[in-house]
């Protein structure tokens, strides 16, 4: 009988609920704090940025949340993803351990994002919301934002990082195929890119800029709300469709993960995926492991400090209990983009300080390395963001094999690297190169850190 390599569900085992893992923390996670008086913010502080279906399902205590038909209908375009065993992969490692990947490259805009993209769209138009501002790091953020936008009628405003507006400018187009206004950021036209273009005026800009610019823009106009793509609880929430979905295929496989892997800039992808596994380890009854990959150039979760911060560059968005390299901290420009960003996720910084997710990191030039062995084997090419989760993946692969054990991987290869062709090329070329970002600079940006009474 041949091997069965793709678990692909019905339109109608689509989820119906999204999994908030708040409910089942040991420990309530810390309030993000107001940045003026440093108090828990409420619905109302946050109400200038976002739409109040949006702020409730940020603060929630609720396990499982209703997912709206519009949501699912939209869903349907392209959910539920397909899963997929690696034979080929592992014949070429000759590894005894099984390697499975949910692959979210299959959505109209190629990466996960779009999970909350139409969620976060959906709420604003449900509102009354005309105009929506966002950051994006690599483009898949704006692109798929771009998309949901157009779903729903809303205008948007992109600020994307300068060295991935230069880097990709294919994703900028892509962005403007769907309606998007993109810029560079840091610009002149924000009291915040005027600021950090006078201190660094040759900066290739961050996330944490970006976002800055962009929730100022939001804050001074009646008519506009400010999107995030990641970190967010709500975020991470939308992307639970995910490990929802992997959990029923998994079934379908006849296995259980040993050890659940995903990339990590601000976590969105990784938590989608590992959350609803991750029930079973916070109620006690699983062991599985999970794994956190990022760069080593951005090292949040492996270098970075436990502390509240903000958000962003210049201080406009609440603080939050995060690992974080400081908002100072400005990262190399890399290819991989969309893990460009000072912060993490407080739901996954705080499974991290409790000892349920171990976190690595790679650099760039083994991330290539494995995504090119990945995509010679398996026909699919990864995004540079996504590869690191690929690079772990034949990592764990290859520890099985000096064991000699057998071992049940699973990682979320999140996105396609068909506009990335550039990076690959850089690769191909030798003109890639590892950056270990040195202690002392992160020490210094840690040092910015805001000082919180209450932390």
């Amino acid at each position: 009988m041949a091997k069965q390599y793709k678990y692909q569900l019905e339109e109608s085992q689509i989820p119906t609920q999204w999994y908030n893992i708040a409910a089942d923390l040991q420990n309530p996670p810390a309030p993000p704090l107001h940045p003026g008086t440093g108090q828990p913010v409420g619905p109302d502080d946050l109400s200038p940025l976002f739409p109040m279906g949006v702020i409730l399902q940020e603060v929630s205590q609720e396990r499982y949340i209703d997912i709206p038909a519009p949501i699912r209908e939209a869903y349907q375009n392209y959910r539920a993803t397909p899963l997929y065993r690696a034979h080929r992969l592992e014949a070429e490692l000759g590894t005894p351990a099984h390697i499975y990947y949910k692959y979210e490259g299959v959505s109209p805009v190629g990466s996960h994002k779009v999970n909350t993209a139409i969620a976060q769209a959906y709420y604003n138009a449900e509102e009354g919301v005309k105009r929506i501002t966002t950051e994006t790091g690599a483009g898949q953020w704006g692109t798929a934002l771009g998309y949901a936008c157009q779903l729903f009628g809303i205008e948007l405003k992109v600020y994307m990082v300068r060295v991935s507006f230069e880097q990709k400018p294919y994703r900028k187009a892509m962005m403007n195929v769907y309606g998007a206004d993109v810029v560079a950021s840091p610009t002149d036209s924000t009291e915040a890119g005027r600021k950090i273009l006078a201190e660094m005026p040759d900066t290739t800009g961050s996330l944490g800029i970006a976002i800055s610019e962009a929730v100022e823009d939001a804050a001074t106009r009646d008519d506009t709300k400010y999107s995030l793509g990641s970190v967010l609880n709500h975020v991470l929430l939308h992307q639970t469709v995910i490990g929802e979905e992997a959990r029923l295929q998994m079934e379908m496989a006849g296995e259980t993960p040993d050890v659940v892997i995903g990339c990590v800039g601000g976590g969105s992808n990784y938590a989608g995926l590992a959350f609803p596994f991750m029930r079973e380890r916070l109620a006690g009854t699983s062991s599985m492991r999970f794994v956190a990959a990022e760069p080593a150039s951005c090292p949040t979760l492996t270098k970075g400090s436990y502390a509240y911060d903000f958000g962003d560059t210049v201080g406009l968005t609440p603080l939050m209990k995060m690992d974080t390299l400081g908002h100072d901290f400005v990262p190399p420009a890399i290819h991989a983009g969309g893990l460009r960003y000072h912060g993490m996720a407080p739901l996954i910084s705080q499974l991290h300080e409790e000892g349920h997710i171990d976190a690595v990191a790679h650099g760039q030039v083994g991330v290539f390395e494995g995504a090119v062995q990945f995509s010679r084997a398996e026909g699919i090419l990864p995004a540079p963001e996504s590869a690191h989760a690929v690079r772990s993946a034949i990592d764990e692969a290859l520890k099985a094999k000096e064991a000699g054990e057998e071992r049940v991987i699973l990682f979320n290869l999140s996105g396609h690297g068909f506009l990335d062709l550039g990076s690959y090329e850089r690769y191909f070329a030798g003109e890639l190169e590892d950056y270990e970002y040195p202690a002392d600079r992160i020490e210094e940006a840690l040092k910015g850190l805001p000082v919180v009474a209450t932390a």
